[in-house]
């Protein structure tokens, strides 16, 4: 949203935010929400670009079509965990899994 409209909003009473401030989360929970999507995130571009259907990739993962959507859409019963075993059974090394998490 461009400033003149949050500067309009705010003149009318309303207040502007994002959705951690919506929901009113810590710093520390912000980061894990952004860490979890990165990784999220990061599973359907591997995917992708691996040209692979989710149905394949779960052959792949020992799972089912169904659970790989879950970890692309950063589904919360899906575990960090799996995220990251998910990733490395993909073909993603530790040290892309840190600069994955570092950005």
């Amino acid at each position: 949203m461009d400033n003149a409209k949050i500067k309009r909003l705010e003149k009318k009473g309303w207040t502007v935010g994002n959705a951690y401030d919506f929901l009113g989360l810590t710093p520390e929970e912000k980061e894990y929400v952004e860490i979890r999507l990165a990784l999220s995130n990061e599973m359907k571009e591997l995917r992708m670009e691996k040209k692979l259907t989710q149905a394949q990739t779960a052959k792949l993962l020992h799972s089912s079509q169904s659970r790989v959507a879950k970890i692309e859409a950063g589904d919360p019963s899906v575990s960090l965990d799996l995220q990251i075993r998910s990733l490395i059974m993909l073909g993603v090394s530790r040290r892309d899994l840190g600069k994955l998490i570092a950005r």
